[in-house]
């Protein structure tokens, strides 16, 4: 059975830094593209960021490009999401997903973790 666990989240102000970790069942891990979804609390979940398996491909959503960055380790069957200059707006539960079966900016993927909470004050 294919298990994400992530961890990481907390309180910050904004300006912070937050690193999300995403550990995954190694069977899985190492040939799958890997996403970071977030939601907020009344909003629509939504996509923040994917690397594909090999972590030489990322996709970042306009919110957060060139603040957060995506990576992974295959070697501890982990993906990380490093969220720099914080804002109040990035206040959500964050999600990573694992095994995409559309686009991977879509949420159509097979097996999500059961989140983090993640808030920004001002």
């Amino acid at each position: 059975q294919v298990q994400l666990v992530e961890s990481g989240g907390g309180l910050v102000q904004a300006g912070g830094s937050l690193r999300l970790s995403c550990a995954v069942s190694p069977r899985t891990f190492s040939r799958t593209a890997m996403g970071w979804f977030r939601q907020a609390p009344g909003k629509e979940r939504e996509f923040v960021a994917a690397v594909n398996w090999s972590g030489g491909y990322t996709d970042y959503a306009d919110s957060v490009k060139g603040r957060f960055t995506i990576s992974r380790d295959n070697s501890k069957n982990t993906v990380y999401l490093q969220m720099n200059s914080l804002k109040p707006e990035d206040t959500a539960v964050y999600y990573c997903a694992a095994v995409p079966s559309g686009p991977i900016r879509s949420s159509q993927y097979d097996y999500w973790g059961r989140g983090t909470q993640v808030a920004v004050s001002s």
